[in-house]
């Protein structure tokens, strides 16, 4: 099988993973869907500004979702998570699919930590999941050192969890207790960027209009078309400027400045 055809095997493949999940939040909406929603505005995020055979280092590649979409794209990936053990379910999932083509190799790394990594080695790192919401106390420090292995026009595109978000879908989230994780505002992030020495390319919600509402999401997802037409509507609502805040995680592109 040739490079294209090999692709366009991965991308038949990821559409009808999609088309599953889709099906799975009509039966289950109150999780499934509103999951489906989320991983569907990253997977467009990142179509947005990750080039077609891009070197690739994904930081907390987790169940494989956005490496098969990034070997749709014929990149060649660097899957990196936080244990041996979650690298090895990474590998048994895509193990037998085209996507492990596109796999260079698998290794455990702290995301706060690329040291090992020269300048530049990487077109695109891929953060998604909020591997930058589980460093506290050094973020900046992290999102420098993902700027530092991007080439000069490259990008790092990542998601972070949202605090007002958060807030809004379930306002019993935050009542004054410590979370593990940290949770951002739009400005937020801005100032991460900006201190890492980056610049901020641009950005988008997650879930503004679908978390915290399972009955909608079921009388929706009832229907193909409205179901359709409400996740182009959702899409297209988390980009702009005044719905960063709203929903569960805040995206973000950011280039070294």
């Amino acid at each position: 099988m040739d490079h294209s055809a090999a692709v366009g095997a991965v991308r038949r493949h990821l559409d009808r993973h999609f088309d599953r999940l889709g099906e799975q939040g009509s039966a289950r909406p109150g999780t499934d869907a509103c999951g489906w929603v989320s991983r569907e505005v990253h997977r467009r995020f990142l179509r947005r500004f990750v080039p077609r055979g891009a070197r690739v280092l994904e930081i907390g590649a987790g169940a494989h979702r956005f490496t098969t979409e990034l070997a749709a794209r014929g990149c060649r990936v660097v899957v990196t998570d936080a244990s041996s053990a979650l690298l090895a379910a990474h590998q048994r999932r895509v193990r037998g699919t085209p996507a492990e083509r596109s796999v260079l190799r698998r290794e455990v790394l702290d995301g706060a930590d690329v040291g090992r990594y020269a300048d530049g080695e990487f077109d695109v790192v891929l953060a998604y999941g909020g591997p930058l919401s589980a460093v506290r106390c050094c973020a900046v420090g992290a999102l420098r050192g993902l700027l530092r292995v991007v080439t000069p026009d490259g990008v790092v595109v990542a998601s972070v969890l949202s605090l007002l978000g958060s807030w809004r879908h379930q306002p019993s989230a935050l009542d004054g207790r410590e979370t593990t994780d940290r949770r951002y505002r739009w400005s937020d992030v801005v100032q991460l960027v900006h201190a890492a020495g980056g610049e901020l390319v641009d950005g988008s919600a997650s879930n503004w209009a679908s978390a915290g509402h399972p009955d909608t999401l079921a009388h929706l997802a009832a229907d193909r078309a409205a179901w359709r037409r409400f996740v182009e509507h959702e899409v297209a609502a988390c980009a702009e400027p005044g719905a960063r805040d709203g929903g569960t995680h805040i995206l973000f592109a950011a280039r070294p400045a």
